[in-house]
């Protein structure tokens, strides 16, 4: 493997890029990060102050709790974890059989069926918002999590993913399965789910992610603000409440996606390199 600076010529020089890089994309990504968790412990005139201070001179974390329960954050909380998980739940229910079936099934046209799927990955989410939206008041979902559900039940890049993970498995194992009378189902239940785990991480990272952090169809299918979700209900609140108070709310809003990615980083860096080497 080639580098602009080879290890072994000039290894200093080398690590010495190596560790540049590497800080450089690290303050990128945890500097902001760091400044908000930070700026929501300072007092709403600290935080309008110029030249802003880095460290609070006032430490005031507990508007935390006043963001909890100035804005209830608790009923927006749980309205957003029943949309992410059975936006999760539906997703692997079609998505996962749908892929399996255009990896090992080989259907007629699988590969034209394949091509439109990825074909609608061009289309702006935007010209989908119309007609989606009058197919989900024709079928009275409106204020349904179920309005949240459907239209992300079939996601054309999640079934390619877990394609390109199908293709990898050892047609050998599966072979042998089947020739021990196990039907399709059982193959997929028992032989491909087990061997699926990193794949199925990402794709479940994904799916919990865009349903946790969607905007605009949450606002447009939630009219109720009782039903609202946290992302909807944060910009309905944010015209009025203070900036410290609304970044406090933010943070605990990105808290549980972050603790998700941290959790299962080992399993989603394995599941979108899978198959990247070729031994």
């Amino acid at each position: 493997m080639r580098t602009l600076i080879a290890p072994g010529r000039h290894r200093a020089g080398y690590w010495v890029a190596l560790g540049a890089t590497t800080l450089v994309l690290t303050a990128v990504f945890v500097l902001p990060l760091v400044w908000v968790v930070l700026s929501a412990m300072k007092p709403a005139a600290e935080l309008a102050r110029v030249p802003p201070t880095v460290l609070p001179r006032t430490w005031v974390p507990q508007t935390y709790a006043e963001a909890w329960q100035l804005m209830d954050l608790g009923r927006y909380f749980l309205n957003t974890v029943v949309v992410a998980v059975g936006a999760w739940a539906v997703q692997l229910a079609v998505d996962v059989p749908a892929a399996y079936a255009l990896s090992r099934l080989k259907p007629v046209l699988g590969r034209g069926i394949l091509a439109m799927m990825l074909l609608t990955l061009m289309l702006p989410a935007a010209v989908l918002l119309l007609p989606t939206y009058l197919t989900i008041a024709d079928l009275g979902l409106i204020n349904s999590p179920a309005a949240i559900w459907l239209p992300a039940a079939a996601n054309a890049f999640n079934i390619y993913l877990l394609k390109r993970f199908f293709d990898q498995l050892p047609r050998e194992l599966l072979e042998a399965a089947r020739i021990d009378g196990a039907s399709q189902l059982t193959l997929l239940w028992r032989v491909v789910l087990p061997l699926s785990r990193p794949i199925l991480a990402v794709v479940s990272i994904f799916a919990v992610v865009a349903a946790w952090k969607d905007f605009l169809w949450p606002l447009l299918v939630f009219p109720d603000p009782a039903r609202q979700t946290l992302s909807v209900a944060l910009q309905r609140f944010a015209p009025d409440t203070p900036v410290n108070v609304l970044l406090a709310a933010l943070v605990l809003a990105s808290a549980p996606m972050v603790a998700l990615f941290l959790l299962f980083q080992r399993h989603v860096l394995a599941g979108l390199t899978t198959g990247a080497v070729k031994g």
